[in-house]
């Protein structure tokens, strides 16, 4: 459960990512004053409201000591805001870690893979997370198949994190924060 503090409220701008150029989901980066007021540098699950539609996300680390929220096409719908437009956003330390969207290739290995399976269910959501980053920084296809399939083993075997991530993304081994496509 999160410390208790008093809400961060703040300002940004929703923007489009540069790449892919066919993306459909936007993002908003926190100013600094607010990423300062967060418990932590690395990812931090709050609770945020933009207009009346309320939920939980997850910051990601922008790779310079901020954060940017990451907002699907259904969530920018939902609140009825669109690329440019600047919005307001309490944020507070959510109750709860949000469940990462399990990915269809992670699915299949573990699907698999039965003691794969049996540690992923029982390593926290954080950690999951953290497996579901760490193939979600793979650059080639072939470099996330081999990511999969050590992740499997790795779970196999009993290992509960990935070792060597850095999800602060300060370090070059970690997320970074998308260009904005008028940047």
């Amino acid at each position: 459960m999160a410390k208790a503090f008093d809400p961060i409220r703040c300002r940004a701008t929703l923007r489009r990512p540069a790449s892919p150029a066919n993306a459909t989901w936007g993002f908003l980066r926190l100013p600094p004053a607010a990423s300062a007021a967060l418990p932590s540098r690395g990812m931090v699950a709050v609770d945020v409201a933009i207009g009346a539609h309320a939920f939980t996300a997850v910051l990601e680390p922008d790779g310079e000591g901020g954060h940017w929220l990451k907002l699907p096409r259904a969530v920018q719908g939902a609140a009825g805001i669109a690329p440019g437009d600047r919005v307001s956003l309490p944020l507070s330390p959510a109750q709860r870690e949000p469940e990462p969207v399990l990915p269809a290739d992670l699915r299949a290995a573990l699907a698999q893979a039965p003691g794969a399976n049996a540690q992923w269910q029982a390593i926290t959501v954080a950690a999951r997370r953290d497996f579901i980053q760490w193939l979600d920084t793979a650059r080639q296809p072939e470099t996330r198949a081999r990511r999969i399939r050590t992740a499997c083993d790795m779970l196999a075997r009993g290992k509960r994190r990935i070792c060597c991530f850095d999800r602060s993304g300060l370090h070059g081994k970690g997320p970074r924060a998308p260009a904005a496509a008028d940047d």
